[in-house]
């Protein structure tokens, strides 16, 4: 505890250069927090696929609709637990900035091979009941204020209703998930699309196998695309991870990009405080001389001028990361964009060991410089 009184008075004896000091590092976790949040948001469904569900697309492009008999002769694929397809919408709700997934799906499949997304039983018997239902996240339901019996057109742009211009839907659930499922997509069910759309009758997007053994994925995987080769609509399949990844990768690695930028970031504002640490010990050459003659050790010197570095780092950087967590709690600032805007705990602990990191990389240089300090030569230097 005796340190404690040196060590603030040492780190304010400068208080223009260790404000700008905090000021800096409290910028570099700040974007720290924010970029680990936005890396989260694109990562998400990578790291939650189910390694026991399957993605099978068209070979050529996953734009390019399936054929619905493939359903019957995957389900009977020895193996195959629950075969059944999704199909993207596109549909637009008020306005092209209300972005949000609505995708086709049949109900009674979609929730056996989905078994992550909570649904009440009176609410899954509701969507059961109408053609028009469908369910809907937590997290959207919230952002537009939808309850359940609420009535919403959407307008195709991919799939065009034979009659009117937009297609109407009834909310008869709201699905909630554990953190980490995206609560903010659409589902409607696929005989509503099939029956009422001006084209593509008997179409698909893609299919989602549910297998019964993880280890057999590769050998059914394989498996499926030899049975549609060479026919009007070969099949590409893969598990849903990688279905994921690489739909994520048509918009770039965004998990490199972001710790690229944290990375170069945290780098730079580092050596701002290694620079600042070694002035420090230079300016006070002669009053570690006098600690030492007044019996600290190397060992105390030391562990004094690394205790400064520490604080220094740990003070601006638990700021500037408590400052990243109280914006990212006000929500998503893209208005429904990100499907998760979290930032995780994880990487709270993270940017805590940076600091620590930080801190003592900035200071160990300085700090074993004092240390080494003879006495006679501090003082002839003043």
């Amino acid at each position: 505890m005796k340190f404690l009184p040196l060590v603030w008075k040492n780190v304010w004896r400068r208080k223009f250069r260790t404000t700008f000091t905090l000021l800096s590092i409290f910028i570099a976790f700040l974007l720290f927090g924010i970029l680990m949040t936005i890396r989260t948001a694109f990562a998400l469904g990578v790291e939650i696929a189910g390694i026991d569900r399957l993605v099978l697309i068209n070979k050529v492009s996953l734009i390019i609709p399936l054929p619905l008999s493939y359903q019957v002769q995957l389900q009977q694929v020895p193996g195959v637990e629950v075969a059944t397809h999704q199909t993207w919408f596109n549909g637009i709700y008020q306005d092209p900035a209300n972005f949000f997934a609505n995708i086709v799906v049949e109900p009674e499949p979609f929730l056996k091979v989905y078994s992550e997304f909570v649904v009440p039983p009176d609410q899954v018997k509701a969507w059961l009941a109408d053609r028009q239902g469908a369910i809907v996240g937590k997290d959207l339901a919230e952002r537009f204020q939808w309850k359940i019996g609420d009535r919403i057109p959407l307008t195709g742009t991919i799939w065009q209703p034979k009659q009117g211009s937009a297609w109407e839907f009834n909310i008869s659930g709201i699905y909630d998930a554990a953190d980490g499922v995206d609560k903010t997509q659409f589902f409607f069910r696929y005989d509503y699309l099939d029956e009422n759309r001006a084209g593509g009758a008997g179409l698909v997007g893609w299919y989602v196998i549910k297998v019964a053994d993880p280890s057999t994925s590769v050998d059914l995987a394989r498996r499926f695309d030899e049975m549609f080769a060479n026919s009007s609509a070969e099949t590409k399949t893969t598990t849903e991870k990688g279905f994921v990844e690489s739909f994520a990768s048509q918009i770039g690695d965004i998990g490199a990009i972001m710790i690229a930028i944290a990375s170069t970031v945290l780098f730079m504002f580092g050596l701002v405080a290694a620079s600042t640490m070694a002035q420090s010990v230079r300016e006070r050459t002669s009053e570690l001389a006098v600690l030492k003659t007044l019996g600290f050790t190397d060992a105390a010197i030391l562990v004094l001028v690394l205790a400064e570095s520490l604080f220094v780092a740990l003070a601006g950087g638990s700021l500037g990361l408590l400052a990243a967590w109280l914006f990212v709690q006000r929500g998503d600032p893209t208005g429904g964009l990100l499907a998760i805007f979290v930032l995780p705990a994880r990487d709270l602990v993270i940017g805590v060991a940076l600091m620590v990191s930080m801190g003592v990389l900035a200071g160990v240089v300085p700090a074993v410089a004092a240390m080494r300090l003879r006495i006679p030569d501090a003082l002839r230097r003043t």
